[in-house]
């Protein structure tokens, strides 16, 4: 779940101006226009307009300061749920290595004594009241769950367990898996009235960064470091994919920022695949030395008028 005072750069104590300040910066260095075909400016720069969206907003920012995210959903109604908050225990959801933390709505009751428990308070809580009069099904539960960026590709499946006990739950990802995609597990969410079945657990799947690639809806992009020799005399060098190591060839006189495209070396999907985008970075030496100052001369005596040639605002 995306933190929205992190988005903007900013504490969660800063003002409307500090706010509108760092919006307008972010907004400019990352708008499409200055930053085009560049997908991950356009990704963030949704991000930064989302974050602005409700901060700059007082009640919308107030509510996501106490609620977060579920603040937002259509419905939401904030008394329901702060009565809901103090009628739990707070108990957990773990995963195994840390991930994923999920509400504990299995049990509890109404302050006080007052009778109705959970099914009402959650019924109100996400815009609908629950059925009365014979059995029904539970509420769904929703909470999110982290994936690492591999596993979210290959698929995995995960193990969940309530801390204080119940039956262990079996999530698989499928191979492919977006951020934001998501996923029902069917019979694990809150417990039904008078006989009624259980609710569903509803997992909304958040996928961890790559120190190396990029991923872009099935594409998957890679910076890849090439020498001087490489990148002027042309080479074959190993790049690495999910089915393992391939071989690409660098284009004699490649320049940084040119890309190579391996297709179908990308993201699988059911039955679609995308491809592998791979960015030439030229990399320059960064010892001194009498030879490569000699060798960095040779070259620039070599290049061809003037290389910024054209460029204007």
């Amino acid at each position: 779940m995306a933190d929205f005072y992190k988005e903007l750069g900013v504490e969660r104590s800063a003002s409307a101006d500090e706010i509108k300040k760092a919006y307008r910066k972010l907004a400019a260095e990352l708008h499409p226009d200055k930053n085009p075909g560049n997908k991950k400016a356009e990704s963030r720069f949704k991000l930064v307009n989302r974050a602005n969206q409700v901060l700059s907003d007082p009640d919308k920012r107030k509510l996501y300061d106490e609620f977060g995210e579920d603040a937002l959903r259509e419905g939401f109604d904030a008394d329901a749920a702060r009565a809901y908050r103090s009628a739990t225990r707070g108990g957990r959801v773990r995963q195994p290595g840390g991930g994923v933390s999920l509400e504990d709505l299995f049990g509890g009751g109404m302050p006080g004594g007052a009778q109705g428990g959970i099914g009402d308070m959650f019924g109100d809580l996400f815009g609908g009241r629950v059925r009365r009069g014979g059995p029904s099904k539970g509420p769904d539960i929703a909470s999110e769950v982290n994936v690492d960026f591999v596993s979210a590709i290959r698929g995995s499946e995960l193990r969940l367990r309530m801390q204080d006990g119940g039956e262990e739950v079996k999530v698989r990802i499928p191979p492919g898996a977006g951020d934001g995609d998501r996923l029902r597990v069917a019979g694990h969410g809150a417990p039904g009235e008078l006989g009624g079945p259980p609710g569903d657990l509803l997992l909304t799947i958040r996928v961890g960064s790559h120190p190396h690639f990029e991923r872009s809806g099935l594409d998957l992009y890679l910076n890849l470091p090439v020498t001087v020799a490489e990148a002027y005399k042309g080479a074959k060098v190993r790049v690495p994919t999910l089915e393992g190591p391939v071989t690409l060839t660098v284009p004699k006189h490649a320049q940084s920022g040119q890309v190579a495209r391996l297709k179908g070396k990308g993201v699988k999907r059911q039955n679609n695949q995308g491809d592998l985008y791979v960015r030439f970075d030229v990399k320059l030496p960064t010892k001194e030395s009498a030879g490569v100052e000699k060798a960095v001369e040779t070259l620039a005596s070599a290049m061809e008028g003037d290389v910024r040639e054209g460029i204007e605002f």
